[in-house]
């Protein structure tokens, strides 16, 4: 009989919360009109959709003007960077290991003769204060971060960071995708211009997210057609998704501390047993803030790809600290940029847990990780 299946891959995806269902089904039902028409059933569908971002405002601390609904994160970190960069080439600045739609966004750009400017880490994942004096603040056209990363949790103290980018009027764009839903946000306090988000990342429904804008921001639009949400992205906006991303928004809101103390209790629990058990490991960003539910750990002597599908066998969902590119095994930037070694890179695996995790799921998870570690390290001799 194969092991029950332990999930602690909550960063890669969230299940929907039942009552981020039950609020998406009434919306489908309820406000099913075109928000755009203008009779009882559109209008109906206005109400639900400016509640809806009404309350993701109030809760991350923008404006309801400042929130445009997207179709996640990823759509939302193309908007933000593509809409900065338009016209004469000039140049952008970001750390290594970069959310792919942010990495392959600039990569666009460099192929149109932009130039990238890259923000060195430190062992922590953190980057080096000392990054800004060398910035030529005439020719950079925007800064874009993981504010906390999807990978190793570490979250970038960006205070000084955003007054430097107001002070030298550079927009500033946060990838937040991994940090709403799980702490505290107030986009005005942060002080950057774009922050984006993606509701499946917080017990909401896939394929809705929105993207923070700064009142007062000019930003090229990516999507063209309509005169939808405030013309920032045309298309039909998505009623019932952005209930949902607001509901499970909600939820979150109403139960943060609690939350956040579980997801801590049970990230720290793994990764002591984990120490304690699996002997010699490295934990990825142990030295910087992190999320409460992150752990990325290099398991020395191993083969990343190797354990994740030995761990996958005995019923552990987590994921690689690496990508395959052409068939191969490639470790991931960030840890390289952090100065691990290839090795080590390639050893890591990222296990993040979410609210519906228990403590006995963690003991269980952690004693088939040790012994499929064991297992794999006694094979190599």
């Amino acid at each position: 009989m194969p092991p029950s299946t332990i999930y602690l891959d909550h960063n890669a995806t969230t299940p929907p919360a039942p009552e981020v269902i039950a609020a998406v089904d009434v919306a489908w039902k309820d406000a099913f009109g075109n928000p755009g028409s203008r009779h009882t059933a559109g209008r109906r569908a206005r109400r639900a959709l400016e509640d809806a971002r009404e309350s993701v405002a109030a809760i991350l601390g923008a404006k309801p003007s400042e929130v445009v609904f997207t179709s996640g994160g990823t759509e939302a970190n193309n908007s933000s960077l593509l809409g900065f960069t338009q016209g004469a080439p000039a140049l952008i600045a970001l750390p290594a290991g970069e959310h792919p739609s942010i990495e392959m966004a600039i990569r666009r750009r460099e192929g149109q003769g932009w130039r990238r400017v890259p923000l060195p880490l430190d062992e922590h994942g953190l980057i080096r204060s000392e990054s800004w004096a060398s910035l030529d603040w005439t020719q950079l056209r925007v800064i874009a971060l993981l504010w906390a990363h999807n990978e190793t949790g570490v979250i970038q103290p960006v205070e000084e960071l955003a007054e430097l980018c107001a002070a030298h009027h550079v927009p500033l764009h946060l990838d937040g995708v991994q940090a709403v839903g799980k702490i505290d946000v107030n986009f005005q306090d942060l002080r950057a211009t774009t922050l984006s988000l993606g509701a499946h990342k917080f017990h909401g429904p896939r394929g809705v997210g929105a993207l923070l804008i700064r009142e007062g921001t000019r930003l090229a639009p990516l999507l063209f057609g309509g005169h939808q949400e405030r013309e920032h992205r045309a298309g039909t906006e998505p009623v019932a998704l952005a209930v949902g991303l607001a509901t499970a928004l909600e939820i979150w809101h109403a139960d943060r501390q609690p939350i956040r103390e579980h997801l801590t209790q049970l990230r720290d629990r793994l990764e002591t047993q984990l120490i304690a058990n699996c002997a010699p490991v490295v934990v990825h960003g142990a030295g910087a803030e992190r999320l409460p539910n992150t752990l990325n750990m290099g398991f020395v002597g191993c083969d990343g790809e190797a354990l994740l599908v030995a761990l996958d066998l005995a019923g552990i969902c987590c994921s690689m600290g690496s990508a395959c590119a052409s068939g191969s095994s490639e470790p991931a930037p960030i840890l390289l940029a952090m100065g691990c070694s290839r090795e080590l890179a390639l050893s890591a695996l990222r296990f993040s847990v979410g609210r519906g995790n228990t403590i006995e799921e963690i003991d269980e998870a952690a004693a088939r990780i040790a012994a499929v570690v064991g297992r794999m390290r006694s094979r190599r001799g």
